[in-house]
């Protein structure tokens, strides 16, 4: 099962909280899937990190430029489905609540959701009940002037 942490964005657009996430996750020497929800996204997501100061250096790729094999974050607007991240990403980002029904394929998902958007945040509470239900260990982190905190947790049953 993977262990999914819900990212309740209350200070930054989804882009600059995603390109802070990734800068960690390519320093711990990890890959990154980034689901999208739709292709307007990922060509947003696709400027935000080629222009993001901090970090100033995402390297990432999609289908539209191929190669997977050779970037350390991938762009997607669809499920890759049972076979995985085509870049062999362990780490799963979830933008706008994009489906993927291979939770379990990925060590972690960070789902972040907008906290100013009253429909986004009933459809992350939504996720985080099937995600428990699902057997999955679960974290809420809450964007704060400090950062990241981590607020409430949910260990698998059993």
């Amino acid at each position: 099962m993977a262990r999914i942490g819900f990212y309740h964005m209350t200070r930054t657009s989804a882009e600059a909280a995603l390109a802070g996430l990734l800068g960690r996750t390519l320093a711990a020497g990890e890959r990154a899937l980034v689901l999208c929800g739709g292709p307007e996204r990922l060509a947003a997501v696709d400027a935000a990190l080629w222009l993001s100061p901090d970090p100033d250096w995402l390297p990432h790729g999609s289908r539209l430029t191929g190669n997977a094999e050779l970037q350390p974050i991938w762009l997607a607007d669809a499920d890759p489905g049972g076979e995985g991240a085509p870049n062999g990403a362990a780490f799963l980002f979830v933008l706008d609540g994009a489906a993927c029904a291979h939770l379990g394929r990925y060590r972690r998902v960070f789902d972040l959701f907008d906290g100013a958007d009253a429909a986004a945040v009933a459809a992350a509470r939504e996720r985080w009940r099937q995600a428990k239900a699902g057997g999955h260990a679960l974290e809420y982190w809450q964007q704060t002037e400090r950062g990241w905190e981590r607020a409430a947790e949910a260990t698998p049953a059993g």
